[in-house]
């Protein structure tokens, strides 16, 4: 069965940082490009960040760049979003997801066919 299982989220204070890791079990994520996504409480999903499946292009939305980093580790199997310089208005659910492609990223929702379960960030003192 293919799964993607993210964690690491948790609450921290404004400033401060968490490290999101999405593992993926029943096949391999070297062939698929990943996404990490967020929605927030009465808003729609929206795209952080996404990364080839070898690592080489990466996008950020806007809001993101200079703080949140992605990255993979293809011989672990998994992704990990680093989340620096948080703020409140990062307090959102967020989720990794996967879709094949040996080229490019797109963050682009309907794209990604394979979805984790979601983990809640808040910033929040």
């Amino acid at each position: 069965q293919l799964q993607l299982v993210d964690s690491g989220g948790g609450l921290v204070q404004p400033g401060g940082s968490l490290r999101l890791s999405c593992a993926a079990s029943g096949f391999t994520l070297d062939y698929y490009a990943i996404g990490w996504f967020r929605q927030a409480p009465g808003k729609e999903r929206e795209g952080v960040s996404c990364i080839s499946s070898s690592g080489g292009s990466t996008n950020y939305a806007d809001s993101v760049k200079g703080r949140f980093t992605i990255s993979r580790d293809n011989s672990k199997n998994t992704v990990y979003l680093q989340m620096n310089s948080l703020k409140p208005e990062d307090t959102a659910i967020y989720y990794c997801a996967a879709y094949p492609d040996t080229v490019q990223a797109l963050c682009f929702i309907p794209t990604y066919d394979y979805w984790g379960q979601g983990t809640q960030v808040t910033v929040s003192s």
